[in-house]
């Protein structure tokens, strides 16, 4: 774990309570991909000041952490593998769908979180979203995917994208 990654000991014990709760649906719904991402979601919450984890219920805020990553990353769709629908998420947890939508909402605004988001993007769907990929090159946008590769390897280096595609098989490092 990165020094950015340390959930701070105030909230070492809502973290652990949140995603202990996260880890057994995943275990059951979703995958090892989603339980990093959730928990990643769950320690960022921890990390801010004042962390909106301190007040609220554990079930209340595993729910709308599953939804929100599930939001960015199309959970819902039935074309994904896995998929689940909200009301499973929010039955699951015992919580009220309005509840679940409400706190989801608000993790998506603090954490900036939208459909195409980099940083809450699975690392298995990265290469499929497309604003991973399209760049401002001599103030046109582009698709740095069509690029020569020394374009990709500068983009890489300035940290514009998470690895080079003409060097990738099948997946992300």
């Amino acid at each position: 774990m990165t020094t950015s990654e340390r959930i701070p000991k105030t909230m070492a014990e809502k973290f652990a309570a949140i995603t202990t709760l996260t880890d057994a649906f995943c275990a059951q719904h979703l995958n090892e991909e989603y339980r990093r991402m959730i928990h990643r979601v769950v320690g960022a919450l921890a990390r801010k000041r004042p962390s909106p984890l301190s007040s609220g219920k554990d079930s209340v805020w595993a729910a709308a952490a599953v939804h929100a990553v599930g939001r960015v990353n199309f959970l819902d769709d039935p074309s994904q593998d896995p998929h689940c629908k909200p009301k499973l998420i929010y039955t699951f947890f015992g919580i009220a769908e309005s509840t679940g939508q409400n706190k989801s909402k608000m993790i998506r605004d603090v954490l900036k979180m939208g459909p195409f988001s980099q940083e809450w993007t699975l690392p298995s769907r990265l290469k499929d979203n497309p604003m991973v990929w399209i760049l401002e090159v001599n103030g046109l946008m582009m698709d740095i995917r069509t690029a020569p590769l020394e374009l990709q390897h500068l983009a890489y280096e300035k940290g514009l994208i998470p690895f080079v595609p003409a060097e990738q098989a099948d997946s992300p490092e």
